[in-house]
Parts: C-alpha cells; structure tokens; sequence
C-alpha cells in the first residue's frame, strides 16, 4: 500500500473515531442530564411549622432575646432529609383560625374582652379568622383578615346551648382547614376553644383513640401543616364535671395538639377562671414559631413521621409528629 493511500485510510480512520467519540459524548452527557432530572423529581419540599424554645424559656415563661438553635436536623421515618431554610416572625405572618365551640360554658363570655386583647396583641401582618362550631357546621364570623381590630370585633358570646352542641367539635376543624388553602405556605396555626368530646359514635365510644373525627382532622391539619392550640373548656356534656367524658374530650385535644406540633391547656374539668396564663405560654409559642422547610426524598404515597431536633441539647422543639403524602395527579 502506497504511503498516500495509507495516509487517507488513517485520516478517515481518525475521523470516524471522533465522530463517534462525539457521539458518545453526546448520549453521556444527555444521560447525565436525564439523570439529574430524575433525581430532582425525586425530591419534593415540605414545610411545617415548628416552634423553638429553651429550657430557660420555659421556666421562666420569657422570650430571650438571642436563642442559639444550633443546628437543625430532620428526619423522616428515620432518613435524615436536607433542610432548605427556616423563616422567622419577622418574614413569615401568622395565620391563625379562632374557633369557639359554641356550646362552652357561658362563663366564656365573661373572658371575651381577654380573647379580644390576644387577638389585637398579635403581630403586625398576621392574618385573623374567626369562626363558631356549631351543630354540623362553622359559622365563619370572620373571614382571614389583616385587621385585627376588626377580627376582635366579629367575636359573639356563645350561646351555652345543647341546642347548638356539636356532635363532634373535629368537623368544623377540618372545614376551618380547608380555608388555610389559600394561604402562602409558612407559619399557620388554629385556637381552638372545646371541650374535645366527640360523641359521633356514642358517650362509650368517645375516647381519643376511638375518634375518627379527631385523626382525620389530625391528618389534615399535618397535610396543611397547621398546628393546632386548644383550650379545655366545659361544654353540655362535660358541665357536670363526669370525668371519663372529661378525660375524653382533654385527651382528645392533647392528642391533636401534640400530633400538629401545637399545645393543648387545662385547667382542671371546669371552663378556667381566667384564660390569661394560656395566652401568656400561648404568645411565647407564637413567637417561637417558625416556617421550616426541608427536601424529602420520600415519594411514595403513605404517613410519614417526622423528627425535628437540635445539635445544642437545652433546645426543645415543638413539631407535627407526621404527615400523610398524596401525589398529585
């Protein structure tokens, strides 16, 4: 072979050889982008409210100035997941839902101008609804309003009737979430002033456990990620002080506060005397309260618990224990 044929064999040799070593480059690199696409679906962000508070903060029922979190670590269902950020007071508002049972004990009314303060002593840009558990439904006095003034305004006395006694207060707290849909995302939260009874499927089939109401409220409210406060106050069938359907309706409402990432608060079996002390811890949670949102890389459709917790070990955190994944269609 002559040297000038050998020369154009090499030449069309070398040529070919880039040209498929192009197009391999090519399918590597449309490879990688594939997968790099398929690992972002395969993360999704969550947020959910939390609130941060230190040993000595809670003795002392007193908000410090500085709070060394430390760092923040979540898991769910024991995988560690990447926080993405944690919004404070200052840019994230507070929505929050006030609920009164409408059944309370009339010596509720005699604490309205308290419940009108809590309200007006919100932060600046918080949104305020407030509404009525009635029978089957929520009389919504209030639509979410920037108006505190007029949010504390829209507030009844209760009628303290059998009349209007629900037959499970978790009815009108799932219709009340609903109305969080239209929200921004961040720091949500209801007041819900009970008794907890739910007598849906009978006085004997009333404890906490037994509730369907309660934990599909419970499973809502950690969908929407709204924690949820309540209050203990006597209503038609916990006036007479009966303690199993007291310590039914008072564990009902711990369970759905301690599963939202809220708090519940008694005082005895009776409607308290004054609701000050509530509003003292109350406010402390409130503005301890964070937007915390993180990327889960659980897909799959299921209940998932959560676990949130510091590097520093004199914090504690109050957080929803779980939530349920729906993929949307």
């Amino acid at each position: 072979m002559s040297n000038s044929k050998l020369l154009q064999y090499t030449a069309v040799l070398l040529l070919l050889t880039l040209a498929f070593t192009s197009v391999f480059a090519q399918k590597e690199k449309s490879k990688k982008k594939k997968q790099k696409q398929k690992q972002q679906n395969q993360v999704r962000v969550v947020t959910i409210p939390i609130s941060i508070f230190t040993e000595k903060e809670l003795e002392k029922r007193q908000v410090e100035e500085f709070v060394e979190a430390g760092r923040i670590l979540v898991k769910e269902d024991d995988e560690d997941q990447t926080v993405l950020s944690i919004r404070s007071v200052s840019n994230t508002p507070l929505s929050l839902a006030i609920l009164l049972q409408d059944d309370l004990s009339a010596r509720v009314n005699l604490q309205l101008k308290d419940i009108k303060e809590f309200i007006k002593s919100l932060p600046k840009g918080s949104r305020v609804m407030v509404a009525y558990l009635r029978g089957g439904t929520l009389q919504v006095r209030q639509k979410f309003t920037k108006d505190l003034d007029k949010a504390a305004k829209s507030l009844r006395i209760v009628l303290s009737s059998s009349a209007v006694a629900p037959r499970s207060p978790y009815d009108g707290v799932m219709d009340a979430l609903k109305r969080f849909d239209g929200l921004p995302t961040g720091r949500r939260a209801i007041l819900l002033f009970s008794d907890g009874l739910d007598i849906s499927q009978g006085f004997s089939n009333s404890t906490p456990g037994q509730s369907n109401d309660l934990n599909r409220a419970i499973l809502k409210a950690q969908r929407r990620s709204v924690a949820v406060y309540s209050i203990y106050s006597s209503a038609t069938f916990t006036k007479s002080g009966n303690s199993l359907l007291v310590n039914n309706g008072q564990g009902s409402l711990n369970k759905l506060s301690y599963e939202t990432g809220g708090k519940a608060f008694f005082q005895g079996t009776f409607t308290p005397v004054s609701y000050q002390p509530f509003f003292r811890d109350l406010s402390l949670a409130l503005t301890r309260q964070f937007a915390l949102s993180y990327l889960s890389t659980q897909m799959k459709k299921g209940y998932y618990k959560i676990e949130v917790t510091s590097t520093n070990p004199e914090v504690k955190i109050e957080h929803p224990k779980g939530y349920y994944y729906r993929k949307r269609r």
